[in-house]
Formats: C-alpha cells, structure tokens, sequence
C-alpha cells in the first residue's frame, strides 16, 4: 500500500486547502495536489493527496471514498506510478 492517493470527481471549485482539511480526519496530510490546465489554470477535476502512512492512507481511503465534497461524490484510491513514456519514436 503506497502513501499516494488519487481523488477523482473533484468540482472544478474544490481547492487544495478544502481537500486537505477532508483527508487530515484521517491522519498527517503530507502533500495535496490539485491538477490543473497548464494554459488555463483550471482544475481538470482530480488531484493527488499523500497522507503520512501507509495506514492513514487506508483509512482515507476507506473513509473519505464516495464523500460529498463541493456537490461531487469522490473517488479516492492508491495512486498508480505513471508509466514511462518512450520519446524515442
């Protein structure tokens, strides 16, 4: 079990500081990340949190999975290393 989570079906209104205050009644938040639109800045409706354990990470799982945030229901599992891109083509 990684530390890393994903967050999906974030509102395009959800901010880092309203994610971070979700997952920290689960445990330590190391890090939330937002993605957003590199030419618009806006979000593109998912992000990243890390929690301080693997347990943590568990529990905000188990916990925080399908919770009503900003109108949107969140879907929230283990984040997946991204796979390497081959640029030699």
């Amino acid at each position: 079990m990684g530390k890393k989570l994903y967050v999906g079906n974030l509102s395009y209104n959800t901010h880092e500081a309203t994610l971070r205050d979700v997952f920290q009644a689960y445990g330590q938040v190391a890090s939330v990340k937002i993605i957003t639109d590199r030419d618009s800045g806006q979000s593109k409706g998912f992000g990243f949190v890390e929690m301080g354990s693997d347990s943590e990470a568990q529990a905000a799982i188990a916990g925080a999975n399908g919770a009503n945030v900003d109108g949107r229901q969140l879907r929230v599992n283990e984040a997946m290393d991204k796979p390497r891109r081959d640029d030699r083509y």
